[in-house]
């Protein structure tokens, strides 16, 4: 029989120790020592060196013990599995929370830009407000013009006004038939906001606005569109 080391098989119980250390005592010729070196020489002891009736025994005992760490470090392994799913999980909804929170914070700023600018809108001027003139200068046209579009959106008009027409309400573009102030193409659009739209700077102020307002939210977004493309 070739000698089968149990070193490793750890014993399941006393009784069982007690079992192994007798057997191998027996076998060694010597008497049956304390609990704790009758271990130390089981584990020291070959399979061979062990009476053939009590094998089994010492080695069912050790492969029962053998299944119990097994189990041991098994259910170790799941607990940390599921702690660190546990984590994972907590940080997820804490990040989704955190997602929504800051959504519902950008919709609610908005909408409160879109309510502001909105009542900006409605306490401006119409172009019927302005007495006609025989003809404006340029401070006038844009006095005009600060008086029907909100505050913070009158520098973008501005910009927009100041190359395409340099605040001519009468500049014409001869190749293109693009006119005034915005130079609207062609000019005859600006009929939508007056008749008079070839002589009162106040209409072609409204025509622009609603034309911006419409096509890229205001003033400011024309502005924004006309710097990348030079055109609006």
């Amino acid at each position: 029989m070739s000698r089968i080391s149990v070193r490793g098989f750890a014993v399941a119980s006393a009784t069982a120790v007690t079992t192994v250390g007798a057997v191998v005592g027996v076998a060694a010729g010597s008497d049956q020592g304390s609990v704790g070196n009758t271990e130390a020489t089981a584990a020291d002891a070959t399979i061979a060196e062990i009476p053939t009736g009590q094998q089994a025994q010492v080695q069912t005992a050790s492969l029962t013990q053998q299944a119990d760490e097994q189990s041991t470090q098994a259910d170790a392994a799941a607990l940390k599995s599921a702690q660190e799913s546990a984590r994972k999980a907590a940080a997820q909804t804490a990040q989704d929370k955190k997602d929504a929170a800051e959504e519902k914070a950008k919709a609610e700023k908005e909408a409160k830009e879109r309510k502001e600018l909105a009542a900006s809108r409605s306490s401006a001027r119409d172009a019927a407000d302005f007495t006609v003139k025989g003809s404006y200068s340029i401070a006038d046209t844009q006095a005009i013009a600060r008086q029907m579009m909100p505050g913070d959106q009158f520098q973008c008009f501005s910009n927009i006004v100041d190359h395409e027409s340099g605040w001519n309400y009468q500049a014409s573009n001869a190749s293109s038939g693009a006119y005034g102030l915005v130079q609207a193409l062609p000019g005859s659009k600006m009929s939508s906001a007056g008749s008079d739209w070839q002589t009162n700077p106040a209409t072609q102020i409204k025509w622009g606005l609603n034309y911006m307002n419409d096509r890229y939210g205001s003033p400011c977004g024309a502005w924004s569109f006309w710097q990348a493309n030079s055109w609006y």
